[in-house]
């Protein structure tokens, strides 16, 4: 793994003119591990018309949902890397998913980094007529019936259930953990009542809170967002230091010329800089990242051993 990124990182200073003599001739694939109406499948959608728009081919969003990601990770490193196919892929999937279970393939060996299109924080919501207003709240009921309070997840080991996890630990939290294929079916049960809390992407939550269907009582950004200002950090209410925050970035199977990456990264950075992306990131409670693919190399490279470290130390296993 380290020496495939270690390779990339030399190769990519010399891509940015190389991009401009690649130019795509057909539609361009961009694969969802997950159903519609989740963050990573808005992102997706998001960037795709206005990248597309630059590059003068159609991005087409795929979902393929099923095995936490599995699914659409193994079709995406089979396919060939001739730079008309990408996924959308999290932390937790790229870095997590390899430690849960046994996978077909090499996350971080047979996908290449491209760009990096934004980074969010987690809200926990709880439905409109929760007992719980507050953080404490539900760190008290959860004490008072150790295993008895659930909540939701959009798939065991995914970035969703991580943050409860991590919270878990530090407040010593006894829990039912119940994993859903994607945030859109974990909300749904969340607003039928018939789970007590779901710590989701912001954009699972964003389209029930003025109507109070969903109450939100934490984020576990290192600020409160601008999406929900007024909710406050997990850190604010009794636990100093925690921040447990994800990202969206798009891969390439291996082999994909280089140059073909790159034009599609300076597509998505040229897109990035356009307000309409930017409102539509601010709606989802996203921040725009849209880094180099060095950037977004050196950061995978980073990232994967602390990730690594969350799961092991918080004996996570798949359901």
């Amino acid at each position: 793994m380290r020496r495939v990124l270690a390779l990339l990182l030399l190769l990519l200073p010399a891509l940015p003119a190389a991009a401009q003599d690649w130019q795509p001739t057909r539609p361009i694939r961009i694969v969802v591990p997950f159903p519609p109406g989740g963050i990573s499948d808005s992102l997706a959608r998001l960037f795709a018309d206005r990248t597309g728009a630059r590059l003068g081919q159609p991005l087409v969003v795929e979902n393929r949902s099923g095995a936490n990601g599995a699914v659409a990770g193994e079709f995406i490193a089979r396919t060939q890397g001739d730079g008309y196919s990408y996924i959308m892929l999290s932390p937790s999937h790229l870095m997590v998913l390899p430690v849960l279970m046994r996978l077909s393939y090499d996350p971080m060996a047979d996908l290449l980094p491209a760009v990096n299109l934004a980074a969010n924080p987690f809200f926990l919501g709880v439905p409109g007529n929760s007992p719980f207003r507050t953080l404490g709240d539900f760190i008290a009921a959860a004490k008072a019936r150790p295993g008895a309070l659930d909540y939701a997840s959009g798939g065991a080991g995914s970035g969703t259930h991580l943050v409860m996890i991590f919270l878990s630990l530090r407040a010593g939290l006894d829990m039912q953990h119940i994993p859903y294929r994607g945030g859109a079916p974990a909300v749904q049960d969340l607003l039928a009542g018939r789970t007590a809390g779901y710590f989701g992407n912001p954009s699972d939550m964003a389209p029930f809170l003025q109507s109070g269907e969903v109450r939100v009582i934490a984020s576990s950004g290192a600020a409160r967002s601008a999406l929900a200002p007024d909710v406050p950090t997990v850190a604010e209410q009794g636990f100093p230091g925690f921040r447990f925050e994800t990202w969206n970035g798009l891969l390439a199977p291996r082999g994909t010329p280089p140059a073909a990456i790159a034009r599609l990264a300076a597509a998505v950075r040229e897109a990035c800089a356009e307000e309409v992306v930017r409102a539509g990131l601010r709606r989802l409670g996203s921040d725009p990242v849209c880094n180099t693919t060095a950037e977004f190399a050196a950061q995978m490279q980073a990232e994967a051993p602390v990730w690594r470290d969350v799961v092991q130390r918080s004996g996570v296993r798949l359901d």
